[in-house]
This record gives C-alpha cells, sequence and structure tokens, in this order.
C-alpha cells in the first residue's frame, strides 16, 4: 500500500488565514489517504518547534510556497525554508510548488522559474474570481502533482520488488499508483 504524499507548507505567519482555506480544500485527498498535509500550526506544545520544521522540510515530497509580500519579507520563508525547499527541488527530492495568494513582485526569486499556481500566476485574491474558485484551482492541479509523485514512488518501489522477483506485489502496488 503506497503511504500518503507529504506536504509542506511555508507561509508567512500574516496569510494564515489563506493557509487554513487551503487546507480545507485540500481535505479531500487528505481523506482519500494521498497526501498528509504539514505547517507549523501542527507543531504539539513543548515540540521544538525549529526542529520539527526541519524534519518535515526534509521529509516532505510537496513543498507548497504560499507566496505573499509578507513572505517575501520573512527571513525565516524566505532565506531559510524557501532555499532549503529549492535546493530539494534542484536535488528532485521533492517538489516545489509556488502558490500567489496575494500580488506581490517576484521576479528574480530563486522559484521564478517554477510554474505558478494558481493558474497563469493570477493571485488567489484576485478580484476576478472568487478566493474558493481560485483555491479549486490551485487543488485541483496539486492533485495531478500527487498523482505523479505517487506514481512515480511506485514505479521505484516496483522496480526494486521485480529486482527481488516478487512480481505479484510490484503488480499490486502499481495498480494502486494508477487506480
Amino acid at each position: 500500500m503506497l503511504s500518503p504524499i507529504e506536504i509542506f507548507c511555508c507561509y508567512a505567519r500574516k496569510d494564515q488565514p489563506l493557509l487554513q482555506q487551503l487546507k480545507n480544500h485540500l481535505m479531500p485527498l487528505q481523506w482519500q489517504e494521498l497526501i498528509r498535509i504539514w505547517s507549523d500550526t501542527d507543531i504539539n506544545a513543548g515540540d521544538e518547534w525549529e526542529e520539527s520544521i526541519n524534519e518535515h522540510l526534509e521529509s516532505a515530497e510537496i513543498i507548497l510556497l504560499l507566496i505573499s509580500s509578507d513572505f517575501m519579507a520573512s527571513p525565516y520563508c524566505y532565506s531559510k525554508e524557501m532555499r532549503r525547499a529549492m535546493q530539494r527541488h534542484e536535488q528532485k527530492e521533492a517538489r516545489v510548488i509556488p502558490i500567489l495568494l496575494r500580488p506581490t513582485y517576484w521576479k528574480g526569486a530563486p522559484f521564478e522559474k517554477l510554474q505558478f499556481l494558481p493558474t497563469n500566476a493570477k493571485p488567489i485574491t484576485d478580484r476576478t474570481w472568487t478566493e474558493d474558485e481560485a483555491l479549486y484551482d490551485v487543488v485541483e492541479q496539486i492533485g495531478a502533482a500527487v498523482k505523479t509523485v505517487r506514481l512515480t514512488r511506485a514505479l521505484t518501489e516496483a522496480r526494486k520488488l521485480v529486482n527481488e522477483q516478487r512480481y505479484e506485489e510490484a503488480l499490486i502496488l502499481c495498480e494502486q499508483a494508477i487506480g
């Protein structure tokens, strides 16, 4: 059985209401056990917050950068979390997806070369659509990325099983990833 894809949310504190809306829209994927969403709001009392963040930043297969002027101004988000996320992306250890929350100048940023969400890099708060419409667009595309990551993971694991001559298990794994 394929385990859920861990999604790490990197955001500025001021954008926490939009983070919560995004998490709400992603819940159907979580209920289907396709993903497990994580952000610093999931840190428990008494946990070492920086250790928890680093642990999840390192284990996530998809990293969402929630872009706003507050994100761009945050030394922690921009210099620490985003830089590590981009390193992992470049090493093909994780997929980074920038999501434009509010109109923000992002030209020249390390993530500039990546495909932004929502469609056409139109901010979630743009007046030409409702937040729900924008978040639906975002989640639809994250869902497609999740399927790609799951299939890639399943094929890698299936190859190992085939090498061990465990053909039936490899087939079941591939069927789970496709289905």
